[in-house]
């Protein structure tokens, strides 16, 4: 009884989906080549270094610069979950429950992977700093915030930017675990992953109709997808870029953070517009051509 539960709960749902797609190949970006390939057109190589030793904002890399290499990253990985959400598409009615669920982790973990790429460009940790297939507390919970972030939640930008906010004023190099996990930041955490998961399932049905027809479900998927996904990479993009953590003033070193003040509780989740920030996830389970 308890799991049917659980699994009918939005909540869990999203943690659920968010946990899979975690463990899926590919999604989980490895911070140092990451920036070492995203700067490379734009930065010296003492600039890309300093990067990758402390941040992009202690190397003094311009915003101008990170939102270019943000600006490249968004497009990639677009392009490849409006692919393979396309590719998806193509069987139509009769593979609904095969291509479905499939469709949906691999757009999650296109989700996860430009809100890696998005937070490393910007300043923050490394997401995933071990080799464990499941994600710590603190990661799942910046995660939850960062997709809430591109949903439109306003309560996840006041978060993400107390967040931010605790690991400035203490130049740290790690999330703030405890406030994530048991201050007041963390009952906004559960407030956004319900909310998700609610909205998760109505993409989840609207996905199922455009692939309904074979052929025109391929072009309706991939198209509902890139004008979903690239609205909502974008603003997370932008909340991150204005964030504390992009100052050049802030210079990182290892030190443990503190629990910060209490995050504004007030909770506005505002109705999705039709066309959507991006339809977020596209993992590589099928993984296209390499770029």
């Amino acid at each position: 009884m308890a799991t049917s539960k659980g699994v009918e709960n939005p909540e869990s749902r999203f943690s659920a989906v968010l946990a899979s797609a975690a463990r899926l190949p590919g999604v989980r970006i490895h911070r140092e080549e990451y920036l070492r390939k995203a700067l490379a057109r734009y930065c010296s190589e003492g600039e890309i270094r300093r990067a990758i030793e402390e941040t992009p904002a202690a190397a003094g890399i311009s915003l101008d610069v990170l939102d270019k290499a943000a600006n490249d990253s968004i497009n990639y990985e677009a392009a490849k979950a409006s692919a393979l959400s396309a590719a998806a598409g193509i069987p139509g009615f009769i593979a609904l429950p095969a291509t479905v669920p499939a469709d949906t982790a691999q757009y999650f973990g296109h989700m996860l992977r430009i809100a890696q790429k998005l937070a490393y460009l910007y300043s923050w940790p490394d997401l995933f700093s071990d080799d464990s297939d499941d994600l710590d507390d603190a990661t799942k919970g910046v995660l939850t915030l960062f997709f809430g972030v591109m949903f439109g939640t306003q309560s996840a930008n006041a978060a993400v930017g107390k967040v931010a906010g605790m690991m400035s004023k203490q130049v740290a190099k790690k999330l703030p675990q405890k406030a994530l996990t048991q201050g007041v930041i963390y009952p906004i955490v559960k407030k956004v992953a319900g909310y998700l998961g609610v909205q998760m399932t109505k993409q989840t049905f609207a996905k199922s109709v455009s692939k309904a027809i074979p052929i025109v479900g391929a072009v309706v998927s991939g198209g509902l997808t890139l004008a979903t996904y690239l609205p909502m990479a974008k603003r997370l993009k932008k909340h991150l870029s204005s964030l504390e953590l992009t100052k050049p003033a802030h210079r990182v070193v290892e030190e443990e953070v503190m629990d910060g003040e209490v995050v504004e509780e007030r909770e506005s989740f505002p109705t999705i517009p039709e066309q959507h920030d991006a339809d977020d996830t596209a993992v590589e389970v099928q993984k296209p051509h390499s770029s």
